[in-house]
């Protein structure tokens, strides 16, 4: 990668990277959520969607810290 970028341009990446992980995130909670309803039997898939929304949800605090910083607080 070797583009040239602005700061508002980089601020438009940023912004966009984060509406894509808090989708993925609303996206495997509800897939979590119906593993846990349907009773599948299959607890690997239900975990390994637990672990993804976990993951989405630390991306998401770390982008929301660049783009807006001490917003959330010191979290212990």
């Amino acid at each position: 990668m070797t583009d040239v970028v602005d700061s508002d341009e980089l601020m438009r990446r940023i912004q966009r990277a984060r509406a894509c992980a808090a989708q993925e995130e609303r996206a495997w909670r509800a897939r979590g959520d119906e593993l846990g309803r349907a009773g599948t039997g299959d607890p690997g898939a239900a975990r390994d969607a637990e672990v993804r929304q976990v993951a989405y949800g630390v991306v998401l605090r770390v982008l929301d810290e660049i783009l807006t910083p001490g917003k959330r607080g010191a979290q212990g």
